[in-house]
């Protein structure tokens, strides 16, 4: 009698588990971004007859949606308002699409959001300032779009990121001295922006980065002599700016470049113990690549 009360509880239990569902607010939030992209054009496309567990690329814990992963999958549109309504997201994986219009700023209502990609699309408009809500952060990826305005200073609340590449976009003005706030960051991509004035002397405490992309902007004064600090750079790529002096580069303290693009002027620095042997320029496209 007892097992056969063991396999009944069991069997009402994997039940229960089977058919969980998210609640109506997530539901008409996923239902809602499938509209607003043209989820019938999309390369895998959602059934919404069937239970929201089946829809590709939607990942559910505990009865609420924790994951977006739509890399690649041809949406178009802007992205729905409504996806502040996720609270519980981890994970929202939009790269390689062809979404447009700005970043809705209920965006910034994910608080537990850990990776946050938007990269190769054609989105406009600034970043909200209230980006630095999302305190979880550890990728904040929007390379590739026309996102314009200055970066927010609040960037600099996001203590946890370790990959912030805003490269490609339309960015302007100062690069924000906040940024060297952000002691785990290990890649920096500001690349090909109109970003102008000197760069802050406070990212030279940044001793986690090993790729600071700085390349193709407007960017002009000297290069901080606090660069000598950040001794785990493998790429770096200032090349195509306004700097009236590169002396710092002297005494920096890295032992080996993977990729070290500057410009060269006629007066030859005198490069402190480093190796170029290995060292090469660097591709600055974009590959399409499934994840």
């Amino acid at each position: 009698m007892k097992k056969l009360y063991y396999l009944s509880f069991g069997l009402l239990f994997l039940t229960t588990v089977c058919f969980a569902e998210i609640s109506k607010k997530e539901k008409k939030a996923l239902v809602d971004l499938y509209t607003t992209t043209n989820g019938k054009h999309w390369v895998k496309k959602w059934d919404l007859n069937t239970p929201v567990s089946q829809w590709y690329g939607v990942t559910i814990e505990d009865n609420k949606v924790v994951e977006i992963n739509l890399f690649h999958n041809n949406l178009m549109g802007p992205i729905s308002s409504e996806i502040g309504k996720l609270e519980h997201l981890k994970v929202l994986n939009l790269a390689f699409n062809s979404l447009t219009g700005a970043l809705p700023i209920e965006i910034v209502n994910l608080s537990n959001l850990k990776v946050l990609k938007l990269e190769m699309n054609r989105l406009t408009g600034a970043l909200p300032n209230e980006i630095g809500n999302l305190n979880q952060l550890v990728e904040l990826s929007a390379f590739n779009n026309f996102l314009t305005g200055k970066i927010p200073a609040t960037v600099g609340n996001l203590k946890e990121l370790k990959v912030l590449n805003l490269s490609s976009n339309d960015f302007y003005g100062d690069i924000p001295a906040s940024l060297g706030q952000l002691s785990q960051l290990e890649t920096l991509g500001l690349f090909e922006n109109n970003l102008e004035g000197a760069i802050p002397k406070d990212m030279g405490r940044l001793s986690n980065l090993k790729e600071l992309v700085l390349a193709n902007n407007r960017l002009d004064g000297d290069i901080p002599n606090e660069f000598a600090q950040l001794a785990s750079l493998e790429v770096f790529q200032i090349q195509n700016n306004n700097f009236s002096s590169f002396k710092a580069l002297e005494f920096l303290e890295t032992k080996e470049y993977l990729v070290f693009d500057y410009d060269k002027d006629d007066r030859k620095l005198e490069f402190k113990d480093i190796n170029f042997k290995k060292t090469r320029m660097a591709e600055t496209k974009f590959e399409d690549i499934e994840e």
